[in-house]
């Protein structure tokens, strides 16, 4: 009780932040808008393969100087967190290589050039696990490694699942998982679970479900 008691009267002392200090930080943010941007003055492609090229630009810094970035270019991806209506939700295991291990993920796949993100995310549901989307609703799209990366990737809510067509490439393996939601969330939060989209897409769809 005194506890509590104390938690309250201190939430009484504190100050509040005053609007006017809030407009300040807005307005302050605000000078820097474009202030920071990099001008690329030069770029060579250095490879380009199946997925993505590789790209080194020269680029004219805000303070004049100049430096080199090397980006990835990636046409994109869609991904998506499928739930069934016992609030299991569809994830694939499979090997990674770049990471050395198997991973648990949410389905997802990439963006043929000129394909819709929505059609790409119905698509890859169903060819890796089996399942349709009665549903699909897009959540937000997100770049998972913009430090050095320009795939933006489009994540989807799917529900009201119903029985589709496995439909993989030759070089694909995988193995479908349904987990209950609530066990799946916990493994992100212990660090069992990850990969980043499917961090985002099982904390993304908690108050969807």
């Amino acid at each position: 009780m005194l506890a509590v008691a104390a938690a309250a009267s201190y939430k009484k002392q504190r100050p509040s932040s005053a609007p006017e200090e809030t407009e300040k930080t807005e307005v302050r943010d605000r000078e820097y808008y474009g202030a920071l941007a990099e001008k690329i003055i030069h770029t060579e492609t250095i490879f380009s393969g199946r997925v993505f090229r590789v790209e080194v630009s020269e680029v004219a810094l805000p303070d004049g100087k100049t430096a080199e970035r090397e980006i990835i270019r990636h046409n994109g991806g869609a991904a998506i967190a499928a739930v069934d209506a016992q609030k299991n939700i569809l994830l694939v295991r499979q090997f990674r290589v770049a990471a050395g291990a198997e991973l648990l993920e949410i389905p997802a796949g990439k963006l043929e050039p000129g394909e819709d993100p929505r059609s790409c995310a119905a698509r890859e549901l169903e060819e890796e696990t089996g399942c349709r989307a009665g549903t699909l609703k897009p959540l937000f799209a997100m770049y998972p490694t913009p430090g050095y990366c320009s795939e933006q990737l489009h994540l989807y809510y799917a529900c009201d699942l119903e029985q589709g067509h496995i439909h993989r490439d030759e070089e694909e393996f995988l193995h479908v998982v349904r987990l209950p939601y609530e066990i799946a969330y916990k493994m992100v939060l212990n660090g069992q679970i990850c990969d980043a989209k499917t961090i985002a897409g099982i904390l993304a769809v908690r108050e969807l479900i």
